[in-house]
């Protein structure tokens, strides 16, 4: 199991901007999520300026935020990815698992993957991301390309800063409508 320092900043300017974004969504009363801390173990402490250099993670975490939109229970992880290939190796089964769970609970699971050298977000329903796990599974491809993905669900910061992934919510809801109607 990786420590801590050992993962670098990786995510965290994803999560500071998801961060800045789930606090004025929750001024303005839209949602209500909480960023779920991994539990770690200090290893090594600087003691003079009281900060944790080395620790190791105690258990797996499930993912990264959850909470609630307007009364609909939500679970999201974010992930970044330089490359417009993203591998699946990134998204572990414990998280695969937990997500599955959640919805078979009624409750909306997705991914928020920020491509960075492209600067654009996509929000990743949880079917979706279940599709290219399978393949996997089956032997397929270990990894999707970012023209693999639907494009009605790439996403544009917001003001430079906010991640509007509710909109996104919105259309995953209505899809999830049509599909229980045919």
């Amino acid at each position: 199991m990786g420590t801590w320092n050992s993962r670098g900043l990786r995510g965290s300017t994803l999560e500071d901007l998801i961060n800045r974004t789930n606090e004025r969504y929750q001024e303005m009363g839209l949602a209500l999520i909480q960023k779920i801390p991994t539990p770690i173990t200090p290893v090594k402490m600087d003691k003079e300026h009281r900060q944790i250099t080395l620790a190791y993670f105690d258990q797996r975490s499930t993912v990264d935020y959850i909470g609630a939109v307007q009364g609909i229970p939500v679970c999201f992880d974010a992930k970044e990815c330089v490359a417009d290939t993203f591998p699946l190796q990134n998204i572990h089964r414990h998280q695969v698992t937990f997500m599955g769970g959640y919805e078979k609970q009624g409750g909306l699971s997705f991914l928020i993957i920020y491509f960075s050298a492209r600067n654009i977000l996509y929000y990743m329903r949880y079917d979706e991301m279940l599709a290219f796990w399978k393949r996997a599974e089956d032997g397929g491809r270990k990894s999707f390309r970012f023209d693999e993905l639907d494009p009605r669900f790439l996403m544009e910061l917001k003001n430079g800063c906010y991640v509007p992934y509710l909109d996104a919510v919105n259309l995953d809801l209505e899809l999830r409508e049509q599909l229980d109607k045919e």
